[in-house]
C-alpha cells in the first residue's frame, strides 16, 4: 500500500496528487514530535496512562478533557515549531507551505455498553474524502501514530475508491454552518460530520488497515478514501494528523483530479502559511470560504 518517499518535493507532490500513499520511515524530526507529544500529554494528564486515559472518566469528562488537551496542543508554539522542522527535513520551503492546525486524535475504545464515543474529541471519524469538505485538490494530509498502534486501533484506507466515483452528500455540506454550530457547542456535544458522508454504508473491514511505528508519518492526498477502524482493543489510540496545502501547486492548479466533490465551498481559513504564520486567505488574498464551482 505504501510508495517510497521521492526524492524531491516536485517528485513528492506529484506522485501524491496521482493517489501514492508515502511512509517516510524513522525522521529525526518526527521522533521529537512523538517525544514531545507525549511528554505534553503528561504534564496534561499528569499520572494517568494515556492510552488508557478512558478508564479514568466518564464520557462526559472525558470528551472535554481531551477536548482541552486538543486545543492547547494546537496552539502550542513548541508544536509549530517542530512540525515545521519536520518539513524543512523532507525538503519543504516553508514560504511555499501553509498548514492546518495539529490535531491529537484520540479514539478511545467501544464501551462494554457497546454505544461508541460521540463527542467530538473522541468520535471514531467515519467514511470521507477530506477533499469533499475542504475543495482543495493540493491538499496533503499527514498522519503518525504517537504511541504503538495495530490493525484494530487505527485508521484504514479504500486505495481503489481513489479515481472512482462514490455517491455521495457532499452537495447539502455546508462547512460555513458547520463551523458556526462547532464554535457554539460544547465539548462534549456530538460530533456532527466534519466531512460529507457516502450515500450507502461503508464497511470498515474492507479496509487496508495502517499500521506504522511511532516516529514514521504518512503522506497522502486529499482525495484518498478512508476510515477510522472501530476500536475494540481496549486502549485509545493517540495520534497526530494534520494537513497541509503547496502554495506554488495551489496557484497553478496542480493537485489531485476532482471525480465526485460538490461541496458549496473551498475552505482556506483552515490554513496558514509555514513560514510566518499569516492567515493563507491573506496570502492568496482569497476569503476564508470561498463558493466552489465544479465542472462534474
Amino acid at each position: 500500500m505504501y510508495s517510497v518517499p521521492p526524492p524531491d518535493p516536485d517528485a513528492l507532490h506529484e506522485a501524491l496528487y496521482e493517489g501514492a500513499i508515502v511512509r517516510f520511515g524513522d525522521l529525526p524530526a518526527m521522533r521529537d514530535i512523538v517525544a514531545y507529544a507525549r511528554a505534553f500529554l503528561a504534564d496534561q494528564l499528569g499520572s494517568q496512562d494515556p492510552v488508557r486515559i478512558h478508564e479514568a472518566f466518564d464520557r462526559q469528562a472525558l470528551a472535554q478533557t481531551l477536548s482541552d488537551v486538543q486545543r492547547a496542543f494546537a496552539n502550542a508554539p513548541e508544536a509549530k515549531r517542530l512540525w515545521r522542522a519536520l518539513l524543512e527535513e523532507l525538503g519543504f520551503d516553508p514560504r511555499d507551505m501553509a498548514r492546518d492546525r495539529l490535531i491529537l486524535r484520540f479514539q478511545p475504545p467501544i464501551p462494554p455498553d457497546g454505544d461508541p464515543h460521540h463527542a467530538r474529541s473522541t468520535a471514531t471519524v467515519g467514511f470521507h474524502r477530506d477533499s469533499w469538505g475542504s475543495n482543495l485538490y493540493a491538499q496533503v494530509n499527514w498522519w503518525a501514530p504517537i504511541y504503538p498502534i495495530t490493525a484494530g486501533r487505527t485508521f484504514a484506507f479504500l486505495p481503489d475508491h481513489f479515481a472512482k466515483v462514490i455517491p455521495n452528500d457532499s452537495a447539502q455540506f455546508d462547512l460555513a454552518e458547520l463551523m458556526a454550530h462547532n464554535r457554539a457547542a460544547p465539548a462534549q456535544a456530538p460530533r456532527k460530520p466534519m466531512t460529507p458522508r457516502p450515500l450507502d454504508p461503508v464497511d470498515p473491514a474492507l479496509g487496508q488497515p495502517v499500521v506504522i511505528d511511532p516516529g514514521e508519518v504518512i503522506a497522502f492526498s486529499a482525495q484518498h478514501a478512508h476510515v477510522g477502524v472501530p476500536n475494540r482493543t481496549g486502549l485509545t489510540r493517540i495520534s497526530l494528523d494534520t494537513r497541509t496545502l503547496r502554495l506554488s501547486d495551489q496557484r497553478a492548479g496542480r493537485g489531485a483530479r476532482n471525480v465526485d466533490g460538490r461541496a458549496l465551498w473551498t475552505a482556506y481559513g483552515m490554513f496558514r502559511r509555514v513560514s510566518d504564520g499569516a492567515p493563507l486567505p491573506d496570502v492568496l488574498q482569497v476569503p476564508q470560504l470561498e463558493p466552489f464551482r465544479h465542472d462534474l
